[in-house]
C-alpha cells in the first residue's frame, strides 16, 4: 500500500514538474516575440487535414489549459460534410469513450450526435474539430479545438502560422493570407508541415518546395507594397532623423524643417531615388550594378548615404546620448542610416534588411528623437565648414 502511494507520488510529481517544464519553456517562447502579461501567444493552424489537425490538436493538449498565455485555433474551409455512414461510427466512438461521453453530455453536445446518427441533421466537419474529433482519424478523439472558417480572422494577428496544407493548395492560400498581413509591422513565424513540391517553368523550369512557396508569397520588401499606415509611420522614423541631423547642420533648424520634409515626401514617391529603391527592393537590381544606371544617371541618395554616414561617424562631433548620457558620434542615435550605409556601401545586409530595419524602429516613437534632437544635439558649424 505504501508503495503504491509512493509511486503514485512520484509520478504525479514528475507530471507536475513536466508541466513546469513546459511552462517554462512557453514563457520562454512568449519572452522571444515581446509578449506581456496579459497579451497572449497566437498560434494558428491552417489546413485541418490529418496531419494538420493532429499537430494542432496535440499543441492543444500540451498548451491549451495555459489560456492566459498562449491561444491555440485552427482554419479551415467551411462547409465540408459527413455522410451518415461516418456519423454513425463517429458515434460508436463516442459512445465506447466514458471520459469523451460524459464531456459531451455536460456540455449538451450530446443530442447532435443522437440527431445525426438518426439522420435528423447534417454533421460538419468543424463541428467535429470543434468537439475534439479529427475526420481523418475517427477511431482517435483529441482534444476540443477552436475552428475559425475565416481565414482573415484565423491568420491577422497570428504570431505563429502552422501550414498543415498540401502543397497544391500552398500557393493559393498564402497568396491571400499576404493581403491580411500587410498593416502588420513584423511576420509571423511560419512553420510548414506541407508536403510534395510543385513544378514551375518560369523563370526556368524547376520543382519548388511548400517553403519557397510561402516564401515568395510573403511580403516583398518594398515600401511601395506597403499599407499607407504602414508608410506612414515609417515616414515618421525617418524624417524624425532628418530633423536630429538638422539640428546639427543648421543653427536655425526649424527654418529648414518645412522644406525638408516636403522634399523627402517627394523623394519618396517620385524620381530617380524612389525608383532605384523600389527597383532594389523588388529584386530587379543589384547592388553590385553600382548607383550609376543606365538612363537614370547617378543615384544621389547612395553617395548622400555614405557622406552622411561617415561625417556623423566622427567621434569630434559627439552628443550626449539621453540613456546612457555618454557622449556617442551622431551616426549611434541614427539606426535607419547606419542600415542603409550597411546595406548600401558596406554591403553586409541584403535590401531586404531595411524594412525589418524600419519596423523595429517602430518600437520607438519618433517624437522621442525629436525630443533629443531639441534637447540633447548642438549646432556645429564645422560640418559645412564653417568655423566660429
Amino acid at each position: 500500500m505504501v508503495d503504491t502511494i509512493d509511486r503514485n507520488s512520484q509520478t504525479n510529481g514528475s507530471i507536475q514538474n513536466s508541466n513546469a517544464t513546459m511552462e517554462e519553456k512557453l514563457d520562454d517562447l512568449r519572452r522571444l516575440f515581446g509578449k506581456s502579461d496579459g497579451d497572449p501567444l497566437r498560434i494558428v493552424g491552417v489546413g485541418a487535414g490529418a496531419w494538420g489537425s493532429v499537430f494542432i490538436a496535440m499543441l492543444q493538449e500540451s498548451y491549451g489549459h495555459l489560456r492566459e498565455k498562449v491561444l491555440i485555433r485552427i482554419w479551415r474551409r467551411h462547409g465540408r460534410t459527413v455522410d451518415r455512414a461516418t456519423a454513425e461510427h463517429l458515434f460508436e466512438v463516442i459512445n465506447s469513450r466514458e471520459d469523451v461521453l460524459r464531456r459531451l453530455i455536460r456540455r449538451c453536445a450530446y443530442l447532435k450526435y443522437v440527431e445525426a446518427r438518426l439522420g435528423d441533421r447534417i454533421l460538419y466537419a468543424d463541428e467535429i474539430l470543434k468537439d475534439g474529433f479529427c475526420l481523418n482519424m475517427i477511431d482517435t478523439p483529441l482534444c476540443p479545438l477552436k475552428v475559425v472558417t475565416n481565414l482573415q480572422e484565423a491568420v491577422w494577428d497570428a504570431d505563429i502560422v502552422v501550414n498543415g496544407l498540401p502543397s497544391t493548395d500552398t500557393r493559393q492560400v498564402f497568396h491571400e493570407m499576404r493581403r491580411y498581413w500587410k498593416e502588420r509591422l513584423t511576420m509571423p513565424v511560419i512553420i510548414s508541415l506541407s508536403k510534395g513540391v510543385e513544378a514551375e517553368l518560369e523563370p526556368q523550369p524547376r520543382i519548388i518546395t511548400p517553403t519557397q512557396i510561402i516564401n515568395s508569397a510573403r511580403m516583398v520588401a518594398a515600401l511601395t507594397k506597403e499599407s499607407a499606415t504602414s508608410k506612414a509611420v515609417y515616414f515618421a522614423h525617418c524624417t524624425s532623423e532628418m530633423i536630429l541631423i538638422t539640428h546639427l547642420l543648421a543653427e536655425e533648424p526649424e527654418k529648414l524643417a518645412g522644406p525638408l520634409l516636403a522634399d523627402t515626401y517627394v523623394t519618396l514617391l517620385k524620381g530617380r531615388n524612389a525608383w532605384y529603391g523600389q527597383k532594389l527592393a523588388e529584386g530587379e537590381l543589384s547592388l553590385e550594378m553600382g548607383d550609376s544606371i543606365k538612363g537614370k544617371g547617378m543615384i544621389q541618395g547612395v553617395s548622400a548615404v555614405k557622406a552622411f554616414y561617415e561625417l556623423l561617424s566622427q567621434s569630434s562631433l559627439s552628443v550626449l546620448h539621453p540613456e546612457d548620457n555618454k557622449p556617442v558620434a551622431p551616426v549611434k542615435l541614427c539606426p535607419i542610416l547606419k542600415m542603409l550605409y550597411n546595406i548600401l556601401i558596406t554591403r553586409e545586409f541584403s535590401s531586404e534588411a531595411i524594412l525589418q530595419a524600419l519596423r523595429d524602429e517602430t518600437i520607438t516613437d519618433p517624437r522621442d528623437r525629436i525630443k533629443i534632437a531639441q534637447t540633447h544635439v548642438f549646432y556645429k558649424p564645422s560640418l559645412l565648414g564653417q568655423q566660429r
